[in-house]
């Protein structure tokens, strides 16, 4: 039988290389496994939050026998204080993101290189019994799905990503400053997009999402074309955001346009060191499996140190 489509999003290479990686959360976070995630809350609390499968070492008391009874399998009941980690992968759709090198017909446009990405987070995450919820967004949010660690969340956002085509311009800033407001309880918030925005506006939003006590993990995603401009002509470049086109000499704006990029990547790298965000960059030239397996295990050795 054929796998649905969406399954694509989730390759089998990419499925080894992360099934031997566990994402641990620097700071203290709602929720909590014991011995895995620090909590931002202590003792328990009756309010019902989800069901999630049940694993070994889990309290019998707290099976929901009547869904046992529906299901034919073992679930149980998660209070507030009781939950997992709480995740977000917040994924960049506007019209930049379609960028594809023009260098490498093969290579991925930004935009699926973050789909893989989002949806790698997402199988992990469930994976490891957290709960994990989607934003997509241009000038708007788009799909907002909220966060649970139920098995069928993987598959609900890989049906979203599935779906989601490049929109047009982008409002970065200001959908980030909703999202601060609109993710309940402090959470882990993945940020994937080229964080090609205004960057004071970026650094305010994302000041504000630290301000809310999320944890910030920022994943910039860029063509290998962007970072080195290998256009050595007389070539017309067209605005994916605006659709507006012109006709510059390559060459002579080479360096121009390196110094900015360089510029504005140095501004946002000490913006997020100052406010204690990771900030990691990702080529499209690489597999992406092999960039998010080693931005985990680096965000991993710091754990250690807390936030």
């Amino acid at each position: 039988m054929a796998l649905p489509g969406y399954m694509r999003w989730l390759p089998d290479a990419a499925l080894k290389k992360l099934g031997r990686i566990e994402f641990l959360a620097h700071g203290t976070v709602d929720g909590f496994i014991a011995g895995r995630h620090k909590s931002a809350r202590k003792g328990a609390s009756a309010e019902f939050a989800e069901h999630r499968a049940y694993v070994a070492g889990d309290d019998l008391r707290n099976l929901d026998w009547k869904l046992v009874a529906r299901r034919q399998r073992l679930y149980v009941k998660q209070y507030v204080d009781e939950t997992n980690l709480r995740a977000t992968v917040v994924l960049d759709a506007s019209g930049s993101m379609a960028y594809r090198g023009r260098s490498a017909v093969d290579r991925l446009s930004k935009l699926e290189y973050g789909q893989y990405i989002a949806a790698s987070l997402a199988y992990l995450l469930v994976n490891q019994q957290d709960a994990v919820g989607f934003v997509s967004y241009d000038t708007e949010i788009r799909d907002l799905v909220p966060a649970k660690a139920e098995p069928s969340q993987v598959r609900c956002i890989l049906e979203r990503l599935d779906a989601l085509k490049p929109g047009g311009e982008t409002d970065m800033a200001g959908v980030l400053h909703e999202v601060a407001e609109r993710i309940p309880r402090r959470s882990v918030v993945f940020l994937v997009s080229d964080f090609f925005s205004d960057g004071q506006s970026l650094l305010k939003a994302l000041h504000h999402l630290r301000f809310r006590h999320h944890e910030v993990i920022a994943i910039q995603v860029c063509d290998h074309d962007e970072l080195t401009f290998p256009f050595e002509r007389i070539s017309r470049f067209e605005d994916l955001e605006t659709r507006q086109s012109f006709d510059v000499d390559a060459r002579a704006l080479r360096d121009d346009y390196l110094a900015r990029l360089n510029a504005h990547f140095a501004e946002l790298a000490r913006g997020c060191g100052e406010m204690r965000i990771t900030h990691e960059r990702a080529d499209t030239s690489r597999p992406f499996h092999e960039t998010l397996s080693d931005i985990l295990v680096r965000y991993r050795r710091t754990a250690g140190g807390g936030r």
